[in-house]
């Protein structure tokens, strides 16, 4: 990666509060995902300390094969330079899939926090071969969220996830 050092969010030690003040963020876009009817994944774009985006999967609501949270989320920055990026740590309530990590590793996400990785875990030895810091933060609300979508629509999930029921 070819971050500055002085500004990647992997030089400073982790804040936990607001990690899980940031996390909270995408627990809200996936709680509204799930109401919707969709799959209950929410993101949040942080970039110095504030807030650039959020978004939630949005696969079922606009009928998308790739608006999942993080890719909702980023497209929700809009257009920005890499060094916006580069800068950037990505909250997600779900360890990302594949496509998710491949558009973080595109634009050089230097870190990524999951609130949980249960339920799911395909990319992390990806992004972490990558250079990126993958936090876990098993968080209860993440978990008990995947675990009602895995209950009450597993068709749903296994379609999110590119499986066959």
């Amino acid at each position: 990666m070819t971050t500055t050092p002085a500004t990647d969010p992997r030089s400073a030690a982790p804040d936990p509060d607001a990690d899980r003040r940031f996390l909270a963020l995408a627990v809200e876009q996936a709680r509204t995902g799930w109401a919707e009817g969709g799959v209950p994944i929410g993101a949040a774009l942080v970039v110095d300390g504030e807030v650039l985006a959020v978004g939630r999967n949005r696969r079922v609501q606009m009928g998308s094969a790739i608006r999942h949270g993080e890719t909702d989320c980023i497209e929700n920055a809009g257009r920005q330079p890499a060094s916006v990026y580069r800068r950037s740590t990505l909250y997600t309530t779900l360890s990302p899939c594949y496509m998710c990590a491949g558009t973080a590793l595109l634009y050089e996400i230097p870190r990524i926090v999951v609130g949980e990785n249960r339920s799911f875990q395909a990319s992390e030895s990806l992004l972490r071969s990558h250079g990126v810091q993958v936090d876990v933060l098993d968080d209860a609300e993440c978990i008990a969220l995947m675990q009602q979508m895995l209950d009450e629509r597993p068709a749903l999930w296994l379609e999110d996830i590119g499986e066959e029921s």
